[in-house]
């Protein structure tokens, strides 16, 4: 092995608890770090090193390989280098590179992690890091009688255009050759390099702010994935409606849908993609509008979790390649269950955290349809073949 990559991540976060299991577009961020770093083709083995149960079972089921890291250094004042020196001496060969990769940045791009294994490899750099360019203009507190400016000169402002680069460092990643690492025990030395970034991988998760920045950032900060499932499963009010009922004098409930969902269904029933309607919604609209559909629906449901488990398993479908769609936190156990949890916009904030894909339409207002054509688009069946599908189905 040339190159390992190792990935401290400590269960004793203070900032935002048991932090490195926070979802972000349906995945943790030690799962993040784990398939960034398997995704860059120059990383030949990729550790994590945590003293924490549950964080080294997500750290397997992601393809790492775990270390369990003492208690000795594990605290908060425990630097990340002791880590990186642990493991690294729990591995039977030595690398002659080592990167490090932090749980804390949930946007790691394999392309830009490779291409500082790369420079350290081919022996242009010796140490590199993340880092953002920056043309900000610094200052720094001196004395209680103010400030003074840092890297420029505070008579002179210069055009953004005009003004040399800096870097700040956004602690994503580090490379370094080993040998050095193991002298020095540090992580910067000889001929050091900066990886630029983009502005929005460099965001890290400190607080509870950031997490909640990072999420809503989640859908323009990382490409939108091919949608490839053998079945959908959906919830029905909120998704195929915007979750709102019409009452009249009688008591009888009616909703809204969305014809464009019916047209999406159709067209996804043509195409093989079998789907379920999963509700705990007790009225008959429900069933209704199933028929409608020509699509099974199980309603009434006190667990949804539980038959949707029994439906994958009776119809025997890979968990993996199954979506579900919902938006309230009694479809977190059904996102839970499947590879492709998925959210409609509004949904509760748990929702969206649990979801790896959140739609750009509203329930009741095309997001069934935006779901079926992304899906049909995986598939490589284009949406034109709607006008053979006009059959009074929707």
């Amino acid at each position: 092995m040339r190159v390992v990559c190792i990935i401290p991540a400590r269960g004793g976060s203070k900032g935002v608890p048991r932090k490195n299991l926070a979802r972000i577009g349906g995945r943790s961020l030690v799962t993040r770090a784990v398939q960034s770093a398997l995704a860059a083709p120059r990383i030949d083995a990729v550790v994590v090193s945590t003293d924490d149960a549950k964080i080294a079972a997500e750290a397997r089921g992601a393809g790492a390989r775990v270390v369990d890291r003492p208690g000795d250094i594990s605290g908060d004042t425990a630097s990340s280098e002791s880590a990186l020196l642990h493991a690294l001496d729990q591995i039977e060969e030595s690398p002659e590179v080592t990167v490090m990769v932090q749980c804390t940045s949930p946007f790691i791009d394999p392309a830009d992690l490779d291409a500082a294994v790369g420079r350290v490899l081919d022996g242009v750099a010796d140490s590199v890091f993340a880092a953002m360019e920056s043309h900000e203009f610094q200052w720094r507190e001196v004395d209680d009688r103010g400030v003074t400016a840092v890297g420029h000169d505070a008579t002179q402002r210069p055009r953004r255009q005009d003004r040399p680069v800096h870097y700040r460092e956004t602690g994503a990643f580090y490379v370094m050759r080993t040998a050095e690492l193991r002298v020095l025990k540090h992580r910067f030395f000889g001929h050091i390099a900066a990886q630029p970034v983009p502005p929005e991988h460099a965001i890290e998760v400190d607080t509870a702010t950031d997490l909640a920045l990072a999420r809503a950032i989640a859908p323009i900060a990382e490409p939108p994935e091919s949608l490839v499932v053998d079945a959908v499963v959906t919830d029905f009010d909120g998704v195929h409606t915007d979750d709102r009922a019409w009452v009249d004098q009688d008591g009888t409930e009616s909703v809204a849908v969305s014809r464009s969902d019916g047209m999406g269904v159709s067209l996804l029933r043509r195409a093989g993609v079998p789907l379920l309607i999963l509700s705990t919604e007790v009225n008959p609209v429900v069933a209704a509008r199933a028929r409608k559909l020509k699509v099974p629906v199980l309603h009434g449901l006190e667990d949804k979790a539980a038959a949707l488990r029994k439906w994958m398993a009776d119809e025997g479908y890979d968990p993996a390649r199954v979506a579900y769609v919902g938006n309230d936190v009694n479809d977190l156990g059904c996102l839970a269950l499947v590879g492709w949890p998925i959210a409609v916009p509004g949904s509760h904030p748990e929702v969206l955290a649990a979801a790896r894909i959140t739609l750009t339409r509203p329930g009741g207002a095309g997001a069934v349809r935006e779901l079926c054509d992304r899906i049909l688009r995986a598939r490589g069946t284009s949406a034109r073949t709607e006008q053979q599908s006009k059959d009074g189905d929707i």
